[in-house]
């Protein structure tokens, strides 16, 4: 049987990369999915194309949300994915500062917005959704930026700290509440997704410039967006009952060390 039988699953930003890839890996694993993004043509594409429903979503708005919740008062899974950098562009001229001393405050809140305030707009949503059943699956995508400094990103490496620790206090509250409600977190690395195509172009020395943006990760390779759906779809799944507050790092044993290199 699909490890996600009878089980009815949103994922914000799914339209493209991580979240759409999650989203597929649900629909195969036998999930009604809802697929959100604020991008309402890619979105539809995408649902269109894997099997899902698909809502228009800005997780920064509260009565989107709202909207959500009147459609699907009842759900079993959410994955909050949808994030930003702050560095997506077009830019006139180079992009903005994100590090400690130059970065504006509005670019600060706009990435917290969407990174930090979309969650707590969707655990939120989650939580009173799953309530009825007292069951379900929250999965909160972080980063390996929330586990270290990025000092060039500071806004986005702090959000998706709060991302983390946030997570922790869900899983806690629901637990408290006596709600087999489970809340994890998933911190990806360098994941080939569109945003690293677009800087690695296309290229004669593709290959030379995605090694270089790797030579510190012990597998010296990327991961790939399917590979972190394969651990949401475990968070998702009831393999993971007993599983909550916990954080899921998918980095290629970046993490392991300070920039190791295995065998040495």
């Amino acid at each position: 049987m699909p490890r996600l039988h009878q089980k009815t699953a949103l994922v914000t930003g799914g339209a493209r990369g991580i979240g759409a890839a999650i989203a597929q890996a649900f629909v195969n694993e036998g999930a009604a999915v809802i697929l959100t993004d604020i991008d309402s043509e890619a979105g539809a594409a995408m649902a269109a194309r894997i099997g899902a429903d698909f809502l228009p979503l800005d997780v920064t708005r509260e009565d989107d949300w709202e909207a959500v919740a009147a459609q699907h008062p009842s759900i079993d899974v959410l994955v909050n994915n949808a994030g930003i950098t702050g560095f997506e562009g077009p830019f006139d001229g180079a992009p903005p500062a994100h590090d400690p001393e130059h970065a504006s405050l509005a670019d600060w809140r706009a990435v917290h917005a969407v990174n930090s305030d979309g969650t707590f707009l969707g655990c939120r949503f989650a939580i009173r959704a799953m309530r009825a059943k007292g069951t379900g699956s929250i999965i909160n995508i972080s980063s390996r930026s929330g586990l270290v400094g990025i000092p060039m990103a500071a806004a986005y490496a702090a959000s998706k700290a709060a991302i983390r620790n946030h997570t922790k206090s869900v899983a806690l509250y629901c637990a408290a509440q006596g709600l087999a409600i489970r809340c994890n977190s998933i911190h990806p690395a360098a994941i080939m997704t569109p945003m690293w195509e677009m800087m690695l172009g296309d290229g004669p020395d593709r290959a030379q410039r995605e090694a270089a943006m790797v030579a510190d990760t012990p597998l010296k390779r990327f991961g790939s967006a399917e590979e972190v759906a394969a651990l949401a779809v475990l968070l998702a799944s009831d393999e993971a009952a007993y599983m909550t507050g916990t954080e899921l790092n998918i980095d290629g044993g970046l993490l392991a060390g300070s920039a190791a290199t295995p065998g040495g």
